[in-house]
């Protein structure tokens, strides 16, 4: 009987596994890196082992410190979420061969299907060799892990070496392997999967489909149980595939089989041996516990012979803190508060006063909706995220509520191309035009007891604010509650956490949070400015900045100053939450200066290059 699980993984997937040991009186023990020392994961643990190392975002792919750490705590099981370690048929082996408990499938069934190229051949395909213009478009795919990682949608013949050069780094990087391959890309179909979970005694269960096409990145962003619009016919097909993945390497565990489906039909894409990040879905439409699953599995009990009945749908909503109008580049920052009504299930690894970083996926949490309909279900889940409180970096939730409430995907006719479709009308910026007056009047009346109100007639205050990429001017009048604040505006109520203004005869609430120069009026993010601006640093004319923290991991092959470019033209990559982020020029020209080094850390701002325009 298991008694003690080390989780060989951080953030919200280590939380969610230790929510699970601790109903069942199982302790847990956490790793940290440190990077991670005060991580919500590391605090919530029974035990928590610091994993040495001089690079954070490899901490996690040592598998012999884990190993090691489990022993040192006590430890009987080891589980390994999902990322990192989770798919590595050494790793497996290491900790069976400690004597531990683990939480997932035989090595041999991971050796199997965790490389893509191997799954492939397990299935009767095989990847692409030499790569010709009628093959166009191709997907260069890592074949270890996931999640968007070491993959690249190539269009031209010419793209290609850079496309593997990229994708080869970056799966080394993310799981320490830099194997890859070429596959055909199917434009515009849909991602759906199976989930399964098998026994040690033969049986095998497929727990429904999901859809999760909705993705940036080929990574996923909204997903749901079951994928809406398959016929019954194409989801046996999908079942009996999905079993006969699983049986064809004696599966143990939970897992999931990927499909791209086109014109009804199947398009075999991976097996997942793991338990999926957007597994909820499934657990609240089948009413289940994965994780409970698994560690029932891991104990040699048996599964009954037929799955629970599906009830009513689930969706879930990844909140990451990203900026997607800017080619979905992360942020980082103090996440002051965030909180999420009820009715909806949070998974997290974040809470109030975390720092988010840049040596992860900047991925903050997931919000789960289930509801007897598909359509009571995205209600659900859109209400709650544009009701949550969510205080620090830029994150996507607009994004996710927009496309919830989307025409394309309340009826079901979405697919992975979806974002490159829509991603600039969901990202138009719609900051509320009241906000800057609400901080306003939020901050003079925090200031002041007495809000700043004179009995004689003064000239208007003037505050500035950044909202949404511009500079707004907001102005009012110190005046007693129920005075005239601006043009059509009267101010109810106001102090530094709440005002009230009735706005052309209808009353609105504002809540204000301050943080420093940073504010929060209901959704609406701001920062204030100097009444009288400081001279900024100039740059010259073609100048590309960093627009994200990170490191440089590489410059373009030949690039050297005096070198010309076209625009667009990648020049360098910066590598940021496990993630590669191409940088252009931004102009046709001649390289006039290269300031970023392989290996650099940069910070937001950072001056890489200067491209100078003829």
């Amino acid at each position: 009987m298991i008694t003690s699980v080390l989780v060989a993984n951080r953030g919200e997937i280590a939380c969610r596994v230790f929510r699970t040991c601790g109903e069942l009186g199982i302790r847990t023990v956490a790793v940290y890196s440190d990077a991670d020392a005060k991580a919500l994961h590391a605090r919530v643990a029974d035990a928590a082992v610091r994993l040495p190392g001089a690079a954070p975002s490899d901490t996690y792919l040592r598998g012999d410190l884990i190993v090691k750490a489990a022993l040192a705590s006590g430890a009987d099981a080891v589980h390994p979420g999902y990322g990192f370690l989770s798919e590595n048929a050494d790793f497996a082996r290491a900790v069976l061969d400690a004597g531990l408990v683990w939480i997932g499938p035989p090595p041999e069934a991971i050796e199997a299907m965790a490389s893509k190229t191997r799954a492939k051949e397990l299935m009767g395909l095989a990847p692409l060799g030499e790569v010709a213009d009628t093959d166009l478009p191709v997907l260069v795919k890592a074949a270890a892990g996931g999640g968007g990682r070491g993959m690249r949608v190539v269009r031209r013949l010419e793209e290609l070496n850079a496309a593997l050069e990229s994708a080869r780094t970056e799966a080394a990087s993310a799981f320490g392997d830099g194997e890859v391959f070429v596959e055909p890309y199917v434009e515009n179909g849909r991602h759906v999967e199976v989930q399964i979970l098998a026994d040690t005694h033969g049986t095998v269960w497929a727990l429904g489909t999901r859809d999760c096409s909705l993705q940036r990145r080929h990574q996923k962003v909204i997903e749901e149980a079951p994928a809406p619009g398959l016929s019954e016919q194409l989801t046996d097909e999908l079942h009996a595939l999905a079993v006969r993945a699983a049986r064809a390497v004696d599966y143990v565990g939970a897992g999931t089989v990927e499909f791209l489906v086109a014109d009804e039909k199947a398009h075999f894409l991976e097996m997942n041996t793991r338990l999926q990040v957007e597994h909820p879905v499934t657990e609240a439409v089948f009413g289940l516990d994965l994780v409970a699953e698994q560690l029932s599995v891991a104990e040699g009990r048996a599964l009954p012979a037929d799955p629970p009945r599906a009830r009513g749908h689930a969706i879930e909503a990844r909140l990451y803190a990203e900026d997607p109008a800017r080619d979905w580049a992360p942020q980082t920052g103090t996440l002051h508060r965030f909180a999420v009504p009820d009715g909806v299930r949070l998974d997290t690894g974040f809470t109030d006063g975390d720092e988010i970083g840049v040596h992860y996926d900047p991925m903050l949490a997931k919000l789960v909706a289930h509801a007897p309909t598909r359509a009571a279900a995205i209600r659900r889940l859109a209400g709650a995220l544009e009701r949550a409180t969510i205080h620090g970096p830029l994150t996507n939730r607009d994004l996710l509520v927009r496309s919830l409430r989307h025409e394309e995907f309340t009826s079901a006719r979405m697919d992975t191309g979806f974002y490159d479709r829509h991603r600039t009308d969901l990202t138009e910026p719609t900051p509320d035009p009241y906000a800057p007056l609400a901080a306003a009047l939020a901050d003079a009346h925090g200031r002041s007891r007495f809000g700043g109100w004179r009995n004689v007639p003064s000239q208007p205050q003037t505050k500035r604010y950044a909202v949404a990429g511009e500079e707004v001017e907001t102005r009012y009048r110190h005046t007693r509650p129920g005075g005239l604040a601006a043009d059509g505006v009267w101010v109810v109520h106001a102090d530094a956490r709440l005002v009230v203004l009735e706005v052309d005869g209808v009353r609105r609430n504002f809540e204000v949070a301050r943080y420093g120069d940073e504010i929060h009026v209901n959704t609406t993010r701001l920062t204030a400015l100097p009444r009288f601006p400081a001279p900024t640093a100039q740059h010259a004319p073609g100048s590309l900045l960093a627009p994200m923290p990170g490191t440089v991991v590489r410059v373009a092959g030949g690039l050297a100053v005096g070198a010309a470019v076209r625009a667009g033209q990648p020049l360098l990559w910066l590598e940021a939450m496990k993630m590669q982020h191409k940088v252009v020029a931004p102009s046709t020209g001649t390289l006039s200066a290269l300031h970023a080094v392989p290996g650099q850390q940069v910070t937001v701002g950072a001056l890489l290059a200067v491209v100078q325009e003829p």
